[in-house]
């Protein structure tokens, strides 16, 4: 992942489309290391999840243009690249395993980020229905010690269709069902860095198959 770090970090630096066409070349030989690494974790991950099926890296790499439409900020680049190994590639709308390679931030993630409407109520539903299961895989030690908590934004009131005075309806209010783990650039850079994602990733495991359970229901 040294050549991916490099070329983001220069990037990051010169996020312009002169530097960018000049070092074309670099950036194809950066994203082609990514793309390998995400097509030698697939297979691993399935190996536990079978759910993801046969997705390859240009199912799950996002494009590292920009969409500058509706943003202030015009730079034309991301200055990383991301990977979300899920059942139907990057778009299918289920909750899978991501990886993000930033010479800022890196980190490994999962869940299910921003999903639509009718599939956040589902998700809502599958919660307080089942909600000791839910909470029981959220407060696992193992967990806990990798990913933390599910953060992000929360409503301020109670989901519509739901009740008030459900006890945990603080796990209602969520907009994504999401988990981080940080990986700095030592953690990238080492040897065994993939077998670290993937151990990362199989911690995870058990809240993509709640997820996607009130998905597929």
């Amino acid at each position: 992942m040294k050549n991916v770090l490099d070329f983001l970090t220069e990037l990051s630096s010169n996020n312009n489309r002169e530097w960018f066409t000049a070092n074309k070349s670099r950036y194809l030989e950066a994203r082609a290391s990514f793309d390998a690494m995400i097509d030698r974790l697939i297979p691993e991950i399935r190996k536990f999840d079978p759910s993801i099926g046969p997705v390859t890296a240009k199912d799950c790499v996002f494009r590292i243009y920009r969409d500058v439409r509706f943003s202030k900020d015009k730079s034309p680049y991301k200055t990383n690249m991301g990977g979300f190994i899920v059942k139907g590639g990057r778009k299918g709308g289920y909750a899978g395993y991501y990886l993000h390679i930033d010479p800022v931030e890196s980190f490994i993630a999962g869940g299910n980020h921003m999903p639509s409407p009718e599939h956040l109520k589902k998700i809502r539903q599958e919660i307080m229905y089942n909600i000791d299961e839910f909470k029981g895989i959220l407060n696992k030690p193992s967990f806990r010690k990798t990913y933390g908590s599910i953060e992000g934004d929360r409503l301020s009131r109670p989901p519509k269709d739901f009740p008030a005075d459900f006890p945990d309806i603080d796990l209602l209010k969520f907009k994504s069902y999401t988990v981080m783990h940080a990986a700095d650039s030592k953690v990238v850079l080492k040897d065994d860095f993939e077998g670290h994602v993937i151990r990362t990733f199989r911690e995870l495991y058990p809240l993509n198959r709640f997820l996607n359970r009130a998905l597929e229901g």
